[in-house]
């Protein structure tokens, strides 16, 4: 979910930078927090636990899960930032995947809508395809960047709170996260999720950015 972030598929979850955005060798991610009343203060809010994750992640095939699992290493041991792209691409096709051409055909309508700003229509195409394709990881994150990009902090987190429970490696539902933490001056939290994104995909460097500045302002120091 990108506003200020740039950065080729940094965050998953801004398709309005581009088609987009957590883990073997990674903690699972935080769960959210309690999700938002329309104007409560952030510091109002108590965490609030993800559902319990299966040994099988509800929307993700066997086979694809395996191929999540060597790209996320590739990822890690890219030695470069083209090496990285070329990994990050092949990622966010997979959780692009689908078998339904119905999804496919929803989903290219909802981006269409959302970059000429016909936000009702595509939240209507969204709806859509998560009833036709509740498991559709994709629809999460698209939804929860377009609810971001109207400022509903709350739906926005409800659906990124989708997202990771169906693949808490999702780097982009993870910083976007972090940057409503940001938005809405829960710092500490922030940080908590901009460290995991990080530890998912190490070449997201506006994250470390943020990371390194809020690591500064929460912890007194650099890192």
């Amino acid at each position: 979910m990108q506003r200020n972030l740039s950065t080729r598929g940094c965050i998953c979850l801004a398709l309005l930078v581009a088609a987009a955005g957590v883990l073997p060798a990674v903690a699972s991610a935080q769960a959210p927090p309690r999700l938002l009343p329309h104007g409560a203060p952030p510091e109002a809010t108590e965490p609030r636990d993800l559902p319990p994750l299966s040994s099988k992640r509800p929307g993700i095939p066997k086979d694809q899960a395996h191929g999540l699992d060597f790209l996320f290493g590739a990822l890690k041991a890219a030695p470069d930032e083209e090496s990285a792209r070329h990994v990050e691409a092949q990622i966010l096709a997979l959780w692009s995947r689908t078998s339904s051409d119905t999804t496919v055909l929803l989903m290219q309508r909802a981006k269409v809508a959302m970059h000429g700003q016909q936000f009702d229509i595509a939240i209507k195409l969204l709806d859509a395809v998560l009833k036709l394709h509740p498991d559709y990881i994709e629809g999460w994150n698209q939804r929860a960047t377009l609810h971001y990009m109207q400022n509903d902090y709350q739906l926005s987190l409800e659906d990124i709170e989708q997202v990771l429970v169906r693949e808490p490696r999702h780097f982009g539902a993870l910083a976007g996260l972090g940057m409503i933490m940001q938005d809405l001056g829960d710092d500490r939290r922030a940080l908590d999720a901009y460290r995991k994104a990080l530890a998912v995909n190490p070449h997201l460097e506006n994250v470390r950015e943020r990371v390194r500045t809020l690591t500064e302002k929460v912890e007194g120091r650099d890192i």
